[in-house]
């Protein structure tokens, strides 16, 4: 007698396993929200367990190429880039990153002088700044007065940005934004990114900065919940999906589908935090110069 086969999970409109994709998306923000709870350093633990994988992972991509980018000076600057974030600010930060691009040239012209050695060197170069470096300004937002739930704001525009992208793309995408890089994504599924990380945005606004929700007299530009929400909302949506499709186009580069499969429905780390990585810096600069309130 002979047995199917089970068969295998079926894909989503969107091209991955819906249930595992979601069953493990709340698990990170359970993990994530676990970890700003009580205090700061349980977080900046869980930025250096991503930064290291995502660093791994982007070693291992690179390797398909043939290309070795320098591993211990890069694990090593990437977790003094996050720490020195925390403890030191964005001073520090800069220090440790640049600190770290002299260890990798360094590291690559003890090992060897030549045009692979170059390659190498330009990997490294290339993961410390997409990477830790990017990463740094998340810590850098927790650093901030009401830094947690900065960070949780944070955290939400993201997760915005790829549902009201993919709902918007599953349900109405007719139109390909970049076909060539990513096929599924789409200008209707842009649309949708604005509006939920608009609504973020402004709900954020309210709730974290307790603005007004118009613009007040003697307020600066981005002094009331809309005019920030508006701009966070944009914002967020456009630097995303840019790094989704600066990913998308590295891979294509590289032949892979996925950076990796730590994550069962999303691929690798650095598939789940792309778009973060590129948003980041953004958002830590206009929540640096928002008003905190309406002035007095």
């Amino acid at each position: 007698m002979t047995v199917a086969p089970e068969p295998a999970p079926r894909a989503s409109r969107a091209g991955r396993n819906l249930p595992a994709a979601i069953g493990v998306g709340l698990g990170l923000l359970v993990v994530v929200g676990a970890s700003l709870w009580f205090r700061p350093e349980p977080f900046v633990a869980v930025v250096v367990v991503a930064v290291c994988a995502g660093l791994w992972e982007l070693g291992s991509a690179f390797a398909r190429r043939d290309i070795a980018a320098p591993t211990w000076p890069l694990l090593v600057g990437g977790v003094g880039m996050v720490v020195s974030a925390h403890v030191g600010g964005p001073e520090a930060l800069l220090i440790a990153y640049v600190l770290t691009l002299a260890a990798v040239v360094l590291w690559q012209v003890l090992d060897g002088p030549g045009a692979q050695a170059l390659r190498n060197a330009a990997a490294g170069v290339f993961a410390a700044t997409y990477v830790p470096f990017l990463a740094g300004f998340v810590v850098l937002l927790l650093g901030q007065e009401d830094g947690p739930w900065r960070v949780a704001w944070f955290i939400l525009l993201g997760v915005a940005n790829d549902t009201g992208g993919y709902i918007a793309g599953v349900l109405f995408g007719r139109h390909p934004l970049a076909p060539t890089v990513s096929p599924k994504k789409s200008w209707e599924g842009l649309a949708g990114s604005v509006v939920l990380t608009t609504l973020v945005g402004v709900v954020g606004a309210l709730w974290v900065l307790n603005l007004a929700f118009m613009p007040q007299g003697g307020a600066g530009v981005l002094g009331s919940a809309l005019t920030l929400g508006l701009v966070l909302g944009l914002m967020t949506a456009v630097t995303a999906t840019v790094g989704d499709l600066a990913e998308s186009l590295l891979k294509r580069d590289l032949d892979l589908k996925d950076m990796g499969s730590l994550l069962p429905g999303h691929g690798g780390v650095l598939d789940r935090v792309d778009s973060l990585l590129v948003t980041a810096p953004f958002v830590y600069l206009v929540l640096s110069v928002a008003a905190s309130g309406p002035a007095a």
